[in-house]
């Protein structure tokens, strides 16, 4: 039976804290130490990062799949986009003038906007899975239960703005976005005395599209820590099942 050192034993010890109940933790330990305390040949430190690695990779695919859609966001209530707040007043106003439907377009042209931009964060989520390192999983894992939501967004949140921007952009234009707001506005300031407002589209779809990603990888990475035994390549039945 091969000792594997120091390293690998304090993964192992961390993927032991993924156990929630004493029976789980027992067979764990029976199953990654042998009876002399040393760690068995049965797991290698490669086979518990590459694990703990899918499993992530996992979940930020699925969180990307899920909002990356048609009525990703628009029809999620938990992450729906809803009007800035500078254009809240300029709704008021237009539905008293019959103009509800109109609002309620752009509403969800906002939202499709979010919608065709998430999918970039796809190839950054496998970037920065790939880059961590022994010491990036052993903080995650003793961290709290989005220790690694909050890596993400230390790694990704700069280039996952500058690179969704353009994007969302676009995507405004494209699903008729800044027209509807133009029709919105042409008519908000056709009414007398009412207060100027000049809203930044793409900078508050960006902003709000990042954070329905970072929401549901945050409850992504809850299910993996509660139990990632349900996962099912290969080698996270071999290194998670029980």
């Amino acid at each position: 039976m091969k000792t594997i050192k120091s390293a690998g034993i304090l993964s192992l010890l961390i993927i032991y804290l993924l156990s929630h109940t004493a029976e789980a933790g027992e067979k764990w330990w029976k199953k990654v130490f042998s009876k002399d305390g040393y760690a068995s040949s049965e797991l290698s430190v490669t086979d518990m990062s590459g694990a703990f690695k899918q499993a992530l990779t996992m979940g930020a695919e699925k969180v990307v799949s899920q909002l990356g859609t048609a009525g990703g966001f628009s029809e999620d209530e938990a992450i729906r986009i809803p009007l800035p707040k500078n254009l809240k007043k300029v709704a008021k106003v237009l539905k008293k003038v019959g103009m509800s439907e109109q609002i309620d377009d752009l509403k969800l042209k906002l939202n499709q906007a979010a919608e065709t931009a998430v999918p970039i964060a796809k190839d950054l989520f496998v970037e920065s899975i790939k880059e961590m390192t022994f010491e990036d999983v052993k903080t995650i894992y003793q961290g709290a239960d989005d220790s690694a939501t909050q890596y993400f967004k230390q790694k990704m949140m700069a280039k996952l703005t500058t690179d969704m921007q353009p994007i969302v952009d676009s995507s405004l234009a494209e699903v008729g976005a800044l027209q509807a707001l133009n029709k919105v506005m042409d008519k908000y300031q056709d009414i007398p005395f009412v207060s100027s407002v000049n809203p930044h589209l793409t900078d508050y779809v960006v902003e709000k599209g990042i954070d329905g990603v970072f929401f549901y990888l945050a409850k992504q990475e809850a299910a993996i820590r509660k139990d990632p035994a349900k996962q099912t390549t290969a080698l996270l039945k071999k290194v998670f099942g029980q």
